[in-house]
């Protein structure tokens, strides 16, 4: 039978938590939030490193906390890569992956302790000490260690964010081709929305301790749930405006002085929240263009090949962004029209 984790837990000191969560074997869930969010907090709670007041944690059906059972971490084998790796200085790479089989005949310890490595592409390393590894050559020890003694679930705590863009590209490789062997449920705590985008099969955005929504990285940047949501993945072009009326099987929304059409019926006077990808947007050639808004360029920075634009649209203080080519000659004040792509439009909740 396939394992899978079950969370739901509750507490309010020393800071407020409410989650709820499930991880099936063979997936990978991100833990998505800035800093002081609540999920290495829940990451810990999952190993047994600390108890959440009430609510209960269970894998394949065997509970791990309720209110009358708090197993230890080494009652659940846990598989953990903490972010700053936690080997030891005076062992050995293979000394250290076979310390997680310390129960093992020293003979069988040592020929796992290297196939891990192999799997890890440390094979040649196995001998050198962690002071004689880069950075990321001691986080595949870490990993390798984690994942030698068969771990009932593998937690991932910011593993990568220590280590610079082209390590932990190597490492995000090494993770994805390990993950079809791993028939266990595998949680990854990161505020990088990119590293969720590429090794999550689930991502759950978390937000003041809550899980604000939880679904496939498609799923959670196309259509993030609320305005927490779409702040949260980074998404910049976040508005507020009004249904002025309806005009057959679609719905006219004002934008400050100027009004697009939405491909979708709503009530005339509805307040909505709704938001736009950068890539929904572009400069027209033209004033004839159909789901076109006039603005003026309030501002303007040169990110490599590109313009970062900002577009101050009359009758309002909202502000477009969008992205263009930096042979395009733009200045401040100039005034622009932008083509939307008005079916790429999602609505917030409330």
């Amino acid at each position: 039978m396939k394992s899978e984790l079950r969370l739901d837990i509750r507490q309010q000191r020393p800071f407020a938590l409410n989650a709820a969560l499930h991880c099936q074997a063979g997936e990978l869930l991100a833990l998505l939030g800035p800093s002081g969010c609540g999920k290495s907090t829940l990451l810990r709670m999952i190993a047994g490193l600390q108890h959440a007041e009430s609510g209960t944690i269970s894998l394949n059906g065997d509970t791990w906390f309720s209110d009358s059972v708090k197993l230890k971490p080494q009652q659940r084998r846990i598989g953990y890569v903490p972010q700053h790796y936690g080997l030891f200085p005076h062992m050995t790479a293979l000394q250290n992956v076979a310390a997680a089989l310390h129960g093992l005949p020293k003979q069988e310890q040592s020929a796992r302790a290297r196939e891990w490595l192999e799997k890890v592409q440390l094979g040649a390393f196995a001998q050198r000490k962690p002071a004689e590894l880069s950075g990321g050559q001691q986080q595949r020890v870490a990993l390798a260690r984690a994942l030698t003694a068969q771990p009932s679930i593998l937690l991932l705590d910011e593993p990568f964010s220590a280590l610079d863009s082209i390590t932990r590209d190597g490492l995000y490789r090494v993770l994805a081709m390990l993950k079809p062997q791993l028939n266990i449920p595998m949680i990854l705590v990161t505020h990088n929305l990119n590293e969720a985008q590429l090794l999550a099969d689930k991502i759950a955005v978390m937000g003041q301790g809550c899980i604000l929504q939880e679904g496939t990285p498609g799923d959670v940047v196309r259509q993030p749930l609320n305005r927490a949501v779409a702040g949260l993945i980074g998404v910049r072009n976040i508005f507020s405006g009004t249904i002025v009326r309806t005009s057959g099987a679609r719905s006219v929304l004002a934008v400050g002085d100027q009004e697009l059409e939405l491909q979708r019926i709503l009530p005339a006077g509805t307040t909505l929240h709704w938001c736009l990808p950068q890539e929904a947007i572009r400069l027209a050639a033209s004033t004839g263009v159909p789901g076109s808004l006039a603005g003026n360029i309030s501002h303007l920075v040169r990110l490599g090949e590109h313009w970062l634009v900002s577009v101050s649209l009359p009758g309002t203080s909202d502000i477009l962004e969008l992205q263009c080519p930096a042979t395009i000659p733009l200045a401040i004040q100039q005034p622009v029209r932008l083509a939307v792509r008005t079916e790429q439009i999602h609505i917030l909740e409330a």
